[in-house]
Parts: structure tokens; sequence; C-alpha cells
């Protein structure tokens, strides 16, 4: 336990495990993203602003472009995106060529393409909006749970904290905002992962490994996917002092976001009991449909 500064208040570490270690493979998030139907273009079709679903079509598959890069790690080449997209390789060249020159996305020696770091600002900024916008749906679990609330997201093959509201007790679960840890040991990590096929699980888990944060952490493949089904079945993730002793977290994802992202609140197993957990569930459930409409809200019509 850590004294809150000055404060006779006490608080319980959670997720004190960090990883020090660079994102892996972004993983494509099948509850969240919708692939969109890009239309295939001929090679003398031009890329002007024509709408497609309202938009400009080149803005379209431009951002699209961009998402499969995301999700092929990060670097690509033409003819793998032109297979995923359905794009002919003249649009993507003159496409990609737009993305270098604005410098999100910068072209590799080996002739390949990699996102670029302008990227970066834009991610930073959005992730501290994505905080901004959370914060609100997490006071309110907390005013009603009575414990720490917890936002995250999936980014690679870590998990990171994004927003967070603390309980009001003396006695409370924190993490930091911005702390990485890997998702096999967090209540977060397994809301998340429920919604991916059990060959991509294996793949992220043969990546980071499963290292024991505590003696009840699962450490082994089959155990972790066996969990992953018991959360799809019950519509919500524990992490039953797995990350840390004497601590219980209740998980759920976020549905339809824009990326993958779950909820969670977290406090001491003595206060988060099964009887608790009937209770706090369906409030965690219905914050993260609201969280989902903020989300997802284009935020009104355009000027």
């Amino acid at each position: 336990m850590k004294r809150n500064g000055n404060s006779s208040k006490q608080n319980v570490s959670m997720h004190g495990r960090g990883v020090n270690r660079p994102p892996g493979r972004l993983l494509p998030f099948r509850q969240s993203r919708k692939e969109r139907a890009v239309p295939t273009s001929s090679a003398s079709t031009t890329d002007s602003a024509r709408p497609a679903t309202g938009g400009v079509q080149s803005l379209e598959r431009a951002f699209d472009l961009l998402e499969r890069m995301a999700d092929a790690g990060g670097e690509v080449g033409l003819s793998e995106l032109s297979a995923s997209s359905g794009l002919p390789l003249p649009t993507i060249h003159r496409l990609m060529r737009t993305l270098v020159a604005c410098g999100y996305v910068r072209q590799q020696a080996n002739r390949r393409y990699a996102l670029g770091p302008r990227l970066i600002r834009l991610g930073e900024s959005a992730s501290r909006l994505l905080g901004t916008w959370a914060r609100p749906h997490l006071a309110r679990l907390v005013e009603e749970t009575g414990e720490t609330a917890n936002m995250a997201l999936l980014d690679g093959d870590e998990i990171v904290y994004v927003a967070q509201v603390p309980s009001k007790h003396s006695m409370r679960m924190f993490t930091e905002v911005g702390r990485r840890v890997l998702p096999h040991s967090t209540g977060v990590g397994k809301a998340l992962l429920a919604g991916f096929p059990p060959e991509e699980v294996r793949a992220l888990l043969a990546r980071t490994g499963m290292p024991a944060a505590t003696e009840k952490t699962i450490t082994t493949p089959d155990g972790f996917l066996a969990a992953l089904e018991e959360v799809r079945r019950q519509g919500y993730a524990i992490d039953d002092n797995e990350q840390e002793m004497g601590v219980r977290c209740l998980a759920v994802s976020v549905p339809d976001s824009p990326t993958a992202a779950a909820i969670s609140i977290s406090g001491p197993a003595g206060r988060v009991t099964e009887a608790a957990t009937e209770k706090i569930v369906p409030v965690l459930q219905q914050v993260a449909a609201e969280l989902s409409e903020t989300l997802t809200s284009s935020g009104g019509p355009a000027a």
C-alpha cells in the first residue's frame, strides 16, 4: 500500500507491473472495425472528389489504406495494399505519394511504405480527447459502484490505460494513465481479446509470453482461451488477483468503439465480491453502451 502524499488516505497499487517494450503488430479489432466496401476503380479512374458514402472518395480511400497499414503492423508493400483493398496499383500509388508528401507515410529503403511520424501527434491528441470524452462516463461508474473506474485500449500487443477516475474510498486502486501492461493478466485484456479469433490470440501470446504477475495469473494459452470463452459466455471479464494480489477487477469491452477499448472497475477483493459483481456488471455494461454512443457520434452536422 502507498500513502497518497501527505494525506492519511491509503492507496493500493493496481497493475503495478508495467512493461517496457515496443508495441508489436496491431491486431484488427474484429468487433468494432467495420470493413468498408471501397469501390475498385480501373487504372484510368481518377481520385476526384467523388462521394462514395456521402464524402470525398479519395479521402475515404486514403484513411482506409492507413488503417490497413496499421492492421498489417505499420509497414506494407503496394501489392499487399492492392490485394487487401481491391484498389488498382496506380490508384494506391497516387494516394501513397500524397500521404508521403504530407508526412503521414514514409517510403522505406526497401521500397515498402510505413506509417509516418506526423501520425504520432494526431494519435496523442486523439488519445487525450478520448480520455476527456470517457471521463464523465467513468465518473458515473465511480458514483454508482464506489470503485475506481478505468478505460484502456489495445495498442499493438499491449494494454494501455488512457483514462481513470479514482474511487472516493480511502482504500482504493490506482494505475497511471499511459501505463502499459500485457493483456493476459488483466480484466480489460480479457474483455478486449474475447472478440478475436483464437489463432490471433495464440499468436499474440506467443509474441508477448505469459509471465506470472501473481500466483493466480493464467500462464498457458489453453487456459487463457478457456477464460476468453467464459468472458463471451457471461458478457464480462474478471481479473481475480491475477495482476495484483488482493485486487479484483471487472471489465467489459466498449461495443462498436472506433478502436479496441474496454472499461473496468477495480477494488479490494474484500469489496468486489461475488455479490457485488452481480450489481456492478449491469452498470458496467450500460455505461459501456453509453460511452460507445459518445465515441461513435459524429458530433452533429458539419458547418
